[in-house]
């Protein structure tokens, strides 16, 4: 029985230990870039929080660098009027040429819902902006995004529901985010000359501090980066990982389609009056 027993502890100590090592811990894996004291880690690491008011936001980066992954943090954004407000949370390279994934979230008057702008720039093109709203209230709990990358596709995620697909297509011309490492970034931030309703409606300033909350980072699943921009990946191959192979299966596809189609505020891709002599190359491999 002794022995029984020590057998029991012994191993959930080591799925204890298994579970703490997959817990993100804000002290351990990023960095604090700005706000002058408004962004704090709080809870021993297990929580972080970004404030925005008259004088300044805040932000922070992750210490890791990037070349594929796949990767999730829970955000509850900033309650009641938070129009002109934008949290963001992106991965992005250096440079003049950049590699960027964006996640914004578009503060509100109280009682409308956020927007989730989404966009993708490969070698510093951008202009591809999808909108959504949420089928849910992001500010009363915490909700899990997360973004897939890896050498065929982008998959942005909201609670495990994929909501944007966007596709290598440089067999037509589209350069693909393949050769730049990338950190994660996250702000929030005074966007109101374009936030809400196209910048109509500015923050109501007493209202301030706006504060948004983070937790349960995971970048266990993704290729670190190491050495510069003439370092190496710590995946050598596709086989690495099977995300790195990952697509949307059926059931994946018919809930892309339902959020599509239900909750898609804006489509780069079928506005004719931006384009009026032809979408862009990699609009033909969009299936809604």
């Amino acid at each position: 029985m002794a022995s029984s027993s020590s057998s029991s502890l012994i191993t959930i100590f080591l799925l204890s230990s298994a579970l703490a090592a997959c817990a993100a811990n804000f002290y351990q894996n990023v960095d604090i870039t700005w706000g002058d004291g408004r962004a704090k880690i709080l809870n021993n690491g297990d929580l972080l929080t970004l404030s925005l008011d008259k004088s300044s936001g805040s932000g922070f980066q992750s210490r890791n660098q990037y070349l594929f992954g796949k990767m999730d943090m829970q955000i509850k954004l900033v309650p009641g009027n938070s129009a002109g407000t934008v949290t963001s949370y992106y991965l992005k390279s250096l440079g003049s040429s950049w590699d960027e994934i964006d996640f914004e979230f578009l503060g509100n008057l109280s009682g409308d819902p956020y927007i989730l702008h989404t966009n993708v720039f490969s070698e510093g093109k951008g202009n591809r902006e999808q909108q959504f709203y949420l089928w849910f209230d992001p500010t009363d709990n915490f909700h899990t995004y997360s973004i897939l990358w890896n050498p065929q596709r982008i998959i942005f995620s909201v609670d495990g529901i994929p909501i944007r697909e966007f596709k290598n297509a440089e067999s037509i011309g589209v350069p693909y985010l393949k050769n730049q490492p990338m950190r994660i970034y996250s702000s929030l931030w005074n966007g109101d000359q374009w936030a809400t309703k196209g910048g109509l409606v500015k923050i109501d300033w007493t209202k301030a501090p706006f504060t948004a909350f983070y937790r349960n980072f995971n970048d266990a699943t993704a290729c670190f980066w190491s050495g510069g921009n003439a370092g190496k990946s710590s995946c050598t191959g596709s086989s690495d990982h099977a995300w790195m192979n990952e697509q949307l299966n059926t059931t994946s596809q018919e809930k892309m389609r339902w959020v599509r189609k239900n909750y898609m505020v804006y489509n780069y891709c079928n506005d004719i009056k931006r384009f009026p002599l032809g979408f862009p190359a990699e609009c033909s491999l969009l299936k809604t």
